[in-house]
């Protein structure tokens, strides 16, 4: 028999408001709270609470040998906590049968391409020699 492993990443990236010029020195909050909590609230309901209830159905009715692993970004988990709880219970859930691995993953990693090329290491210089 074949073995397949699922990976899944989950990531929720912050929505940011309209900033306007005239905002500056008034409004130092660059987020859009009411865009995040609707898509969060929207995406757990429809995506993340049903999947995982599946995942936990599967793994119940397959006594265990049905595995998965995901890797959740920081950004996700801080709008979990914000504005879907229920979704991080889904996840310890899952975690609770020992049959789901979560992998580590930075927290943001988009950033790096906002740096200038020339201030990043050259990746013949981050390798060993």
């Amino acid at each position: 028999m074949k073995t397949v492993c699922l990976y899944f990443q989950v990531h929720q990236p912050w929505r940011l408001k309209v900033y306007r010029f005239f905002n500056m020195g008034k409004d130092h909050n660059y987020l859009d709270d009411f865009t995040n909590r609707a898509i969060m609230q929207k995406v757990a309901r429809q995506c993340y609470l049903p999947m995982n209830a599946l995942l936990l159905r599967l793994i119940k009715d397959n006594k265990g040998k049905f595995r998965c692993s995901f890797s959740i970004t920081g950004t996700a988990v801080e709008q979990f906590k914000a504005y879907a709880p229920e979704v991080l219970d889904s996840f310890k859930a899952l975690a609770e049968t020992g049959c789901v691995e979560f992998l580590p993953r930075p927290t943001r990693t988009r950033w790096l391409r906002c740096a200038p090329r020339r201030s990043l290491p050259s990746r013949s210089s981050c390798m060993p020699r």
